[in-house]
């Protein structure tokens, strides 16, 4: 087993229960640490790692932290005011970032770090299964599950650890991977980054903590991504291996071919032609199976069984996935919250997933996105024959004065589209139930707990 970092052998997690900070307590609990931690609520995520023996007490306090507690980890959406973290500075208990703790569980591996814009869990988890599939025994954390509750991590005895690295507060910059992954680069997470210049500096700073001798793999086709490019190579970075349909791409995709909610990939690979399966609809999707390929390779690992492993990905909870059917309507879950996911998953639903209409249930995400980004959000929504809007959810932030979800209603019926605003979350899946006929598909979409409207739209439909 590997060894747990002395800080980290009673780690307290405030607010464990959450995607990242799950998956590094339940590797620490794998590895033998004495984990706990507290959340504001249950969820699978907490039940998952309490089957791995950690403490998770509900809701926060003081006398939640234990006396012998070894450090506290905590990610950028805990305040300063937290009662558990007041506590900890007040005792002199080491404090540290949920970053910090990723790179310290990782350090000993041959690190494979993804990252961009969007794309990054989708990306990191099929490294994951076709790792596994190849029998590497790769360990990784990610921010989603696979494929039950508590699979968004997992300590194994191989040498590889893939890991989503995240961009917007910057925590990516504690990582030192042999392989980076940079999918794409644009201007998001607006209370974190005033411009896109901010956002390639950060980039920058990210690939100068490739190790020595490591490679970037770095999108050809994303005009962010390419400019990143340019400047990597001015400055004499790590070697740099572009993957996409760009004439000049190292691994280049000569089509994609649609196959109902699957599609099929050939790329042209050091001479030859690779042609593999993807579980997954839509060019977007594709192309995180090429970089996934390009990454593997650059670690190695032969090109034409991973290829073939990565057949093995069937998906992860919530990008695009099936969440049941009902008076002949499907729905699919969908976490896209960017305008160019949304474009992504819109336009590979309409690629081979549906025969009728698209209905769309939106929620979305953080106050400052959509100050900066409604616009963009509802000429998304004009790819959808119809579509019911929520208001914002806020996550972390408090709300803006004047922005609320007309701006993109606002913005989607000035781009044609059909589109309501939902008079409350709870009316909602009764709304867009009542919209859809045999044969349509409703796709509830964003990063807040819209996913959990999937099943009552069902139950309406079943009605």
């Amino acid at each position: 087993m590997t060894a747990v970092p002395p800080a980290m052998e009673r780690p307290h997690f405030i607010g464990i229960g959450g995607a990242g900070m799950s998956g590094i307590a339940k590797i620490l609990a794998q590895r033998g640490a004495r984990v706990a931690g507290s959340d504001s609520r249950e969820s699978e995520s907490v039940l998952a790692l309490r089957e791995r023996g950690a403490t998770v007490h509900l809701g926060h306090d003081a006398s939640h932290l234990a006396e012998d507690a070894s450090c506290v980890v905590v990610s950028s959406a805990i305040r300063a005011d937290n009662p558990e973290l007041a506590a900890a500075t007040g005792r002199g208990i080491p404090v540290v970032h949920r970053s910090d703790a990723l790179a310290a569980v990782m350090a000993d591996h041959r690190a494979l770090a993804v990252a961009g814009t969007h794309g990054k869990t989708t990306t990191t988890s099929m490294l994951a299964v076709s790792l596994r599939a190849l029998g590497l025994a790769p360990s990784y954390a990610i921010g989603g599950d696979l494929d039950v509750p508590g699979s968004n991590a997992d300590h194994d005895t191989g040498e590889i650890f893939v890991a989503e690295a995240d961009e917007s507060d910057r925590s990516f910059h504690k990582y030192a991977p042999e392989v980076a992954i940079i999918l794409n680069v644009e201007l998001d997470h607006h209370a974190n980054y005033a411009s896109l210049e901010e956002i390639y500096d950060s980039f920058e700073t990210f690939v100068g903590r490739v190790r020595e001798g490591g490679t970037l793999v770095v999108s050809a086709d994303n005009p962010g991504a390419r400019e990143l490019t340019r400047r990597v190579r001015a400055a004499g970075g790590p070697r740099v291996r572009t993957y996409g349909e760009a004439a000049d791409a190292d691994v280049r995709v000569l089509r994609v071919t649609p196959i109902g909610l699957t599609s099929e990939v050939t790329v042209s690979l050091d001479g030859r032609e690779l042609t593999f399966a993807v579980s997954v609809p839509g060019s977007h999707y594709a192309h995180n199976a090429v970089a996934a390929l390009t990454a593997g390779t650059a670690l190695g690992i032969p090109s034409a069984g991973l290829a073939e492993a990565l057949g093995a990905y069937t998906g992860v909870n919530r990008r695009l996935q099936p969440k049941g059917e009902a008076g002949g309507v499907r729905v699919i879950d969908s976490y896209a919250h960017h305008p160019t996911e949304m474009t992504a998953d819109l336009e590979a639903i309409r690629g081979g997933a549906a025969d009728g209409r698209v209905l769309v249930l939106f929620q979305p995400h953080l106050y400052s996105r959509t100050q900066e980004l409604g616009t963009e959000m509802g000429d998304a929504l004009a790819l959808a024959d119809a579509s019911v809007v929520l208001d914002i959810y806020p996550a972390r932030e408090d709300p803006i004065p004047g922005v609320t979800s007309t701006v993109i209603t606002d913005a989607a019926r000035a781009a044609g589209a059909d589109v309501h605003l939902a008079p409350s979350k709870d009316a909602a899946p009764e709304l867009i139930a009542g919209m859809a006929k045999p044969g349509d598909l409703v796709l509830t979409m964003g990063a807040g707990d819209v996913t959990e409207l999937g099943p009552r739209i069902l139950e309406h439909l079943s009605d």
